[in-house]
């Protein structure tokens, strides 16, 4: 009888068919170690909330900062249009008040910053308005900080009882209206 050839040589062939389970493993150990990272977006305390009527005072003119952007990314900052640059500066000086005009705040801790803004407003334009006005009070935050303890105001290196006292002298007040519809700012 005549032997084949074959039978004495082993086969060129791959056991492949534990590959879709060593993928399988591979996928979920990523899965599992990965991490997701989160948009932070802008940190902004709610009020509680209140099933109680709220209190309606009457603001003095003054101490109220209005600022309106409509659906043309155009600013109206109280009654007179002006540029995002020049908001920031102009926020301090009237937050501040350092040479007494009687049309800016009383007082930093009764200056109030009304933002209200057009539905048709680019999202853009709002995030660089809202870091403007913030940039605004981290600024004179720093300024006080400087002047009181000769040390600038860093959240994570300035005490907290500094930074309780800095906040209690320059509270950060800033009010977002009810977006108008499109093309409808008052």
């Amino acid at each position: 009888m005549a032997k084949s050839k074959s039978k004495g040589r082993a086969k060129n062939e791959i056991n492949a068919s534990s590959m879709a389970d060593i993928a399988f493993l591979l996928l979920i150990f990523f899965l599992v170690t990965t991490t997701i990272v989160e948009d932070k977006g802008i940190t902004v305390k709610l009020p509680p909330w209140s099933d109680e009527k709220p209190d309606i005072t009457q603001l003095k003119s003054r101490n109220v900062y209005s600022v309106l952007v409509n659906a043309q990314n155009q600013l109206l900052v109280r009654g007179q249009p002006m540029g995002i640059r020049e908001l920031r500066a102009n926020a301090k000086e009237f937050i501040s008040n350092p040479t007494q005009r009687p049309d800016y705040a009383e007082k930093p801790t009764m200056a109030i910053i009304s933002l209200k803004n057009d539905r048709g407003t680019n999202y853009r334009t709002y995030l660089e308005v809202y870091n403007e006005l913030k940039g605004a009070y981290n600024e004179l935050w720093n300024e006080l900080s400087l002047r009181k303890y000769g040390v600038p105001y860093d959240e994570d290196k300035l005490p907290l009882a500094y930074r309780k006292a800095i906040k209690a002298e320059i509270p950060m007040v800033l009010s977002e209206a009810e977006p108008t519809a499109f093309g409808e700012e008052k």
